[in-house]
């Protein structure tokens, strides 16, 4: 199975088990729904959302058969994803933040570095890079002027670099 990272557990809120969650997606009323399966963990620890609402701009989530912070303490840090299967698909150009980390950046056919993180913007999302050749992180625009094409199965997006951008 194949799954998207929609968030990661801070801390877990009060007795009854809440997790305080700093959510990746969009889309969180969809994400978690009561009665959806959300997976937890390297290991993809399946869950039922029991509830979910938001509290000073965090989510707090609990569980189905884990109303006790006793059950839930061990879940702090961990990130939340959802499956693949679950999520409708995006349209042509649009991409889930976490499937463009780790791409390989490349400017005029030469490998520059790896997109390390994805930043939202005000008025557009920008990819950190990390550069090879200096180790120093660069903002890139994620807008058609500045990139030209992204090929996930070749794990690569090309960038059309103008000078002071890299």
């Amino acid at each position: 199975m194949n799954y998207v990272n929609i968030g990661k557990i801070l801390n877990t809120f009060g007795i009854k088990g809440e997790l305080k969650i700093d959510s990746y997606t969009d889309f969180v009323k969809e994400r978690f729904k009561k009665g959806s399966t959300v997976y937890v963990g390297e290991d993809y620890l399946p869950f039922t959302v029991r509830s979910c609402k938001e509290h000073k701009g965090f989510l707090l989530v609990q569980f189905e058969g884990y109303e006790d912070i006793n059950l839930v303490e061990k879940y702090k840090n961990m990130y939340v994803y959802k499956s693949r299967d679950d999520i409708k698909p995006l349209k042509k150009g649009e991409y889930y933040f976490s499937d463009l980390k780790n791409l390989d950046v490349y400017v005029n056919d030469q490998k520059i570095g790896k997109v390390i993180n994805v930043e939202e913007g005000i008025r557009n999302n920008n990819l950190r890079v990390l550069k090879d050749e200096d180790k120093k992180e660069y903002l890139v625009p994620f807008i058609p002027v500045f990139i030209e094409n992204v090929d996930l199965e070749a794990k690569r997006i090309d960038v059309n670099s103008i000078e002071g951008l890299l």
